[in-house]
């Protein structure tokens, strides 16, 4: 058995992603999201070619293994903006968002990014404030006819990389 590895999203992996992104909402959501939000919320991964493409035009990366593949990807948009983080729910609470958020995190900062943030669901949130993100503010967005909460948080990047000729 090989273990799980960190690599590169590649636009094969769309159909994978947008599984995950899919299982994870309709199971790990289940308890904070009504099944009207979570089906709306599902659905921005129907058309599977558009999904791709969002994650292929943002720095994503996921944790795949030969066995299971892809166990839960995250992007990072514009280097300052934490866009997406799903993990399959069979895979869950074993350090795969961890290991993304981890990666993410290193690569903003020698990016020069000195405050990360993320647009945090109600499921989402406990485990971010873990890392150090904190609450900025409470967010309503529609999607397809359905109000969903979010949180924005965000988290000051240790080791952020000043371009020259700043401060």
């Amino acid at each position: 058995m090989s273990p799980p590895a960190l690599r590169p999203y590649l636009l094969a992996d769309a159909a994978n992603a947008a599984d995950v992104f899919r299982a994870a909402i309709e199971v790990l959501a289940e308890d904070d999201y009504s099944d009207d939000q979570r089906a709306a919320w599902m659905g921005r991964a129907d058309d599977v070619e558009a999904f791709g493409k969002r994650l292929a035009a943002a720095l994503t990366l996921v944790v795949a293994s030969e066995e299971d593949g892809i166990l839960g990807f995250g992007s990072l948009s514009g280097n300052k903006m934490v866009d997406m983080l799903y993990t399959r729910p069979d895979f869950a609470r074993r350090g795969v968002a961890t290991l993304l958020m981890g990666a993410l995190e290193k690569l903003a900062a020698a990016r020069g990014t000195a405050v990360l943030k993320v647009d945090a669901s109600d499921t989402a949130q406990p485990f971010f404030a873990a890392r150090g993100y904190t609450p900025v503010q409470r967010n309503t967005v529609m999607v397809d006819g359905e109000w969903l909460a979010n949180t924005t948080m965000e988290k000051k990047l240790i080791g952020a990389i000043t371009p020259k000729g700043t401060a």
